[in-house]
């Protein structure tokens, strides 16, 4: 199992934040909303490298909002490149990726940066791996879909999101009604 030449993966919320300044993070990759304040948490955190990426947690276009596009996906991915091309200046490494809660944008963003780093592995074992390192993930399906296509992944990303989607009703009911009310019934019909 391969893992970003990363030792250590994170996936979390912004309250969540203040708990990892100890953790010796070396690289952050934050997906915030557009209009949200800078984080004054990553000011406790020790050397790391950040990049920000700025659009809104949504699957279908709403007024005022801006939706993840297919070159958020391709930042992600250069994002991802540039830890492979680090490896060699490091003896380990922690990643840590971040959105508003740590349940969609983010955990998208680090399915993609697995799916990119082992292009070998099943999609399933990828989700698995996912649930792993963060048991509520509920991927943003749009995100999922443009990598999809970008790292040439033939619909199977897309049909283990699917997969996965069931599963975590399986597990978390709760989700059923969460994602009802934040618009997200598309993934809902999704789920099998």
């Amino acid at each position: 199992m391969q893992s970003l030449a990363i030792s250590t993966l994170t996936i979390c919320g912004i309250e969540e934040l203040p708990a990892h300044s100890l953790r010796r993070v070396t690289h952050v990759l934050s997906v915030l909303d557009p209009d949200w304040p800078e984080i004054d948490a990553f000011g406790t955190f020790g050397e790391h490298t950040r990049v920000t990426l700025r659009f809104h947690d949504i699957i279908d276009p709403a007024p005022g909002k801006i939706p993840p596009e297919p070159e958020h996906v391709a930042q992600i991915l250069r994002f991802g490149e540039g830890l492979r091309e680090g490896v060699g200046e490091r003896v380990e490494g922690h990643l840590l990726v971040h959105c508003h809660m740590g349940i969609s944008r983010s955990t998208a963003a680090m399915l993609m940066l697995m799916a990119q780093n082992d292009p070998e592995a099943s999609e399933d074992a990828l989700f698995e791996r996912l649930r792993t390192v963060r048991p509520q993930a509920w991927p943003n399906s749009v995100m999922i879909g443009f990598a999809d296509a970008q790292l040439g992944r033939g619909g199977r990303l897309t049909q283990a999101l699917r997969r996965h989607y069931g599963r975590q009703l399986q597990t978390e009911p709760r989700y059923t009604d969460w994602m009802t009310r934040l618009g997200r019934g598309r993934e809902l019909e999704m789920a099998v």
